[in-house]
C-alpha cells in the first residue's frame, strides 16, 4: 500500500496513453498535453513494446510531466515501474500477481488491477496487493484486440457495493457516456480512443466537463 493514501483517490478521468495509437514520436507530447488541460492520472500503454523503448517513453514523459499535478501509471511493466519514479502500475489479469507485482516495485507506488467479472472482482478486492480495482469493459472497445465481453452499467454498480476500493471503469467511455458511468458507481473513467484519436486537447476539455473537472 502506498504510503501516502490520499494519493488512492483518482481524479474522474483517467487518460491511457497508448503507443499504439499515438506513435513513439507523439506520446510524451500528448502525456504533457493531458496534464496541461488538467488530467490528474495518465497511464503509457505500450503493449509489446521493447523495454529499451517504454523506458525512453516513461523517463521522457516524466520530464514532460515536471511541475503538474498529474501522476504518471505505466501499464504491465513492473520491471519499468522498479526503475522510475511512477505513481501506479496497472495489471490485467493475464500480467503479474499483484502480490509478486509488489515485491518488485516495493510499497511507495500504487498498483491497479482490471476485472471483468464477480469473481475476478471479488479477488481483487480481497487481494492487500492491489490498490484500484478496474472494471470493463463497460462498453464495447476498439482499444484492445481482444477484449473481454462486455459488463456494462449493471456490473458498475455491483462492483461499488462489492468493493470500497477505488473504482474505475473503462471500455468505449466517451464523452456522451462517461456521466452515467460515474452514476453508475465508478470514481473515475478510463478513456484511451476517445482522448488519443482526433483532436486530443478538444476531446481533454469534452471529457473533463463531462466528468465535472479533474
Amino acid at each position: 500500500m502506498p504510503a501516502n493514501e490520499a494519493v488512492l483517490r483518482p481524479p474522474r478521468l483517467y487518460a491511457l496513453a497508448d503507443l499504439g495509437v499515438l506513435g513513439p514520436e507523439r506520446l510524451p507530447a500528448a502525456v504533457e498535453t493531458m496534464a496541461g488541460c488538467g488530467i490528474g492520472w495518465i497511464q503509457l500503454r505500450a503493449k509489446g513494446a521493447p523495454g529499451a523503448l517504454v523506458v525512453r517513453l516513461a523517463e521522457d514523459c516524466l520530464r514532460r510531466l515536471e511541475g503538474s499535478d498529474a501522476r504518471l501509471w505505466i501499464n504491465d511493466r513492473a520491471d519499468v515501474a522498479a526503475l522510475l519514479p511512477l505513481a501506479g502500475l496497472h495489471l490485467g489479469q493475464r500480467d503479474l500477481p499483484p502480490a509478486a507485482a509488489r515485491r518488485v516495485v516495493g510499497g511507495g507506488i500504487m498498483i491497479g488491477q482490471s476485472t471483468h467479472g464477480d469473481a475476478e472482482l471479488a479477488a481483487a478486492d480481497a487481494d492487500p496487493a492491489v490498490d484500484v480495482v478496474a472494471v470493463g469493459p463497460v462498453f464495447a472497445t476498439t482499444g484492445k484486440a481482444s477484449a473481454e465481453p462486455v459488463v456494462g452499467l449493471d456490473f458498475v454498480r455491483r462492483a461499488r457495493r462489492a468493493t470500497r476500493k477505488p473504482l474505475v471503469a473503462i471500455g468505449g467511455i466517451d464523452a456522451r457516456t462517461a456521466a452515467a458511468v460515474l452514476a453508475a458507481g465508478a470514481d473515475a473513467v478510463a478513456a484511451l480512443g476517445a482522448l488519443c484519436r482526433g483532436d486530443l486537447e478538444d476531446n481533454c476539455r469534452r471529457l473533463l466537463a463531462a466528468t465535472g473537472g479533474r
